[in-house]
């Protein structure tokens, strides 16, 4: 990831409306950042950076991203590439590409496990940030890759999660709930019609969703993760021995 200052987004065509690339849910990247003493007097701020530690710490997914942005030259760092904000009620995180960081909803994440998914989600985002040319606010097929990828890979549409949701289903599921993940997360951050969402989700499924780098595999649970990780390290050491 490279430092820098934060870059505004292009902006639309006169004469139509205004896109903001769904900053407007973040509205705490328009703020003067806070002084640490500040900041550590609220409990949702204290409360998002003991969980992100956690989650760097103990989680296969994102360890194993971490691992992969590094040998493709983005060394991820804590303080620089992570950000505990606040955030509109209807997102828990997302990734600034303008400043490639990963923004935490402290106010929407509550528990550990969506923590993990969230850390996760957007490392993919911040992985394929790294290692292709992502166009991520002209080209909405870009767009939509990376968010079947990330709901692909990061344990969004695991069993236990679709479950919780009380969506049930079987041949098939895991892709449809993909596909409907990254067409609301298309949604979210784009001021498009459904229709066009939904085309550009279709139009690239296919490429995307079996597109698996890193993990080499759906990690369907955190066992497979840790596998995949484990696997990954060791495709590592293989190579560096070559």
């Amino acid at each position: 990831m490279e430092d820098g200052k934060s870059a505004s987004p292009p902006g639309a065509d006169g004469g139509e409306e205004e896109d903001d690339f769904g900053y407007r849910l973040f509205p705490d990247r328009k703020k003067e950042p806070q002084s640490f003493l500040v900041r550590s007097l609220f409990t949702f701020h204290n409360r998002c950076q003991v969980m992100l530690r956690m989650t760097l710490e103990t989680n296969p997914y994102a360890q194993l991203l971490i691992a992969a942005m590094k040998q493709s030259g983005c060394t991820v760092f804590n303080d620089r590439h992570f950000s505990c904000e606040n955030c509109d009620g209807c997102v828990s995180g997302g990734f600034d590409s303008a400043t490639s960081q990963i923004v935490l909803c402290q106010n929407n994440i509550r528990h550990q496990s969506h923590m993990n998914r969230v850390v996760a989600h957007e490392l993919i985002h911040a992985f394929d940030h790294c290692r292709a040319h992502v166009d991520w606010f002209k080209n909405v097929k870009h767009l939509a890759c990376s968010e079947i990828r990330a709901a692909n890979l990061s344990g969004d549409c695991t069993l236990m999660n679709e479950i919780a949701r009380f969506k049930f289903g079987l041949k098939g599921h895991h892709q449809t709930c993909v596909r409907d993940r990254a067409i609301r997360s298309i949604l979210a951050v784009r001021k498009v019609s459904r229709e066009t969402a939904e085309k550009a989700v279709d139009e690239v499924f296919d490429t995307c969703f079996n597109d698996l780098e890193p993990f080499g595999r759906i990690p369907h649970s955190k066992t497979d993760a840790k596998r995949a990780y484990k696997d990954f390290l060791n495709r590592d050491r293989y190579t560096a021995n070559l």
